[in-house]
């Protein structure tokens, strides 16, 4: 019988200890990357082979696709001038095709600059939101600094988990959390790039009322993708204002509640201004899915 209790004690033991090992490398090595891919600021255009994709100049690139088809969009309004005076159907005035070719091709060209300015603007407000955090409460508002507080508290500390207990299964649902969101904030960090990419098509769009709702469709799902982050420094300055310092079961639970805030940040967002969904078990299909 005390055979049988210490082989069991010795098995509890092992799984403990791997699983201390695992929560450890995990929080050591992979939360400060969330904050990088979660928090996106001007250096996502800091990026030498991106900006060569986008485009220097307006013969290469994508800048160069989109400017054959401004062309493309002449010659098509062009030969539907010309058909419209055999037809006699209205089509729109040559003077306020051409100004709005103008206009819009300016912003084509210049869409790299356009949206610099969109994404410095959200970020900026996060780092107020952030910066508010920090001048409050003395700590970093992020992924970082939160995993350091759970780990510092008496009730979750990864060099004396068990993952039997409460306080093991919690530290399990958290950490397993976290991961999910490293691979959604990750999806999101790549769509963001696509949809910078697709800036240039966008602002042309415009130029015709027929295609516009691209543009609609495109600065909805950019500025949704960009607010996401913002929300997110909410949910962790809320979380930082709690006291987690008291060992009750209340706080243990308010710490997956707000976990599990930061992971439905991206369906409260599609939910209140539309957009596209990072979720990182949205099929293929449904991954392009403009919400209503």
């Amino acid at each position: 019988m005390e055979q049988t209790t210490n082989v069991t004690e010795t098995i509890i033991n092992t799984i403990n200890t791997i699983f201390e090992k695992l929560f450890s490398s995990i929080d050591n090595n992979l939360y400060s990357v969330l904050d990088n891919i979660t928090f996106i600021s001007l250096d996502i255009l800091n990026d030498k082979n991106f900006e060569k994709i986008f485009g220097t100049s307006t013969t290469n690139g994508i800048l160069l696709i989109s400017n054959s088809l401004l062309i493309g969009i002449i010659l098509y309004y062009g030969i539907k001038l010309l058909l419209a005076n055999f037809t006699y159907t209205q089509i729109e005035l040559p003077n306020q095709f051409i100004f709005k070719l103008i206009i819009f091709g300016i912003c084509m060209n210049s869409s790299y600059f356009v949206i610099g300015q969109i994404i410095g603007f959200m970020s900026n407000i996060t780092q107020a939101i952030r910066d508010l955090g920090q001048d409050l409460f003395g700590k970093n508002i992020g992924f970082q600094e939160l995993i350091t507080t759970i780990n510092n508290t008496a009730t979750i500390n990864t060099s004396t988990i068990n993952i039997f207990s409460i306080e093991g299964l919690i530290k399990g649902t958290i950490t397993v959390s976290l991961l999910g969101l490293v691979f959604s904030y990750a999806l999101r960090f790549i769509m963001v790039k696509v949809f910078i990419l697709l800036g240039p098509f966008a602002f042309l769009s415009l130029a015709q009322n027929s295609t516009s709702w691209f543009f609609k469709s495109w600065i909805k799902n950019l500025f949704s993708l960009l607010f996401i982050q913002i929300v997110v420094s909410i949910v962790l300055l809320i979380m930082f204002s709690m006291d987690f310092s008291t060992n009750n079961l209340l706080n243990k639970f308010l710490y997956v509640g707000g976990i599990y805030a930061l992971i439905r940040v991206n369906s409260f967002v599609r939910e209140f201004i539309g957009g596209v969904s990072t979720d990182v078990q949205t099929n293929v299909g449904n991954l392009f899915r403009i919400t209503r």
